[in-house]
């Protein structure tokens, strides 16, 4: 049976979408696909980053977003003090801890620092823009 979905995006609100763009960018390697200057009132960047694509826009006109609630580490794991998302995961190929290290190198804030969640499987959580989490897993470690 083939799936009738298949996944293809994650929104994000951001102050500031070029330099939330940007970060993705060279932090992850990411490459800005589609901008759109005035999309509904606000500017939207499309990046792409590992097959999957990072919507990010601005404030529309008469929106008041909310301040996201921050990221803490809790028990070794990211921790949120609301409902809703609490982030979205990349699977990492090769040594994530040197990885990790080259992303503080690029003034990355870990909120948890990587460690073996499991047997097998190492992972950690990055503080990106706007209060968005990033999990980071390494597997077959």
């Amino acid at each position: 049976m083939t799936p009738r979905l298949a996944f293809d995006h994650i929104h994000l609100i951001s102050r500031d979408p070029r330099a939330a763009a940007d970060w993705y960018c060279d932090k992850f390697g990411g490459e800005v696909s589609a901008v759109q200057e005035n999309l509904r009132g606000a500017p939207q960047i499309d990046v792409r980053i590992g097959g999957m694509t990072l919507v990010i826009r601005g404030r529309r006109p008469g929106e008041q977003p909310a301040d996201a609630a921050p990221m803490r580490a809790f028990d070794g794991y990211s921790s949120h003090d609301g409902w809703g998302t609490d982030h979205f995961g990349f699977t990492y190929r090769g040594d994530l801890r040197a990885f990790c290290a080259e992303l503080k190198d690029k003034g990355v804030r870990m909120a948890v620092e990587p460690w073996e969640f499991k047997p097998g499987l190492v992972l950690c959580y990055v503080a990106a823009p706007d209060g968005v989490s990033i999990e980071l897993m390494q597997t077959g470690a």
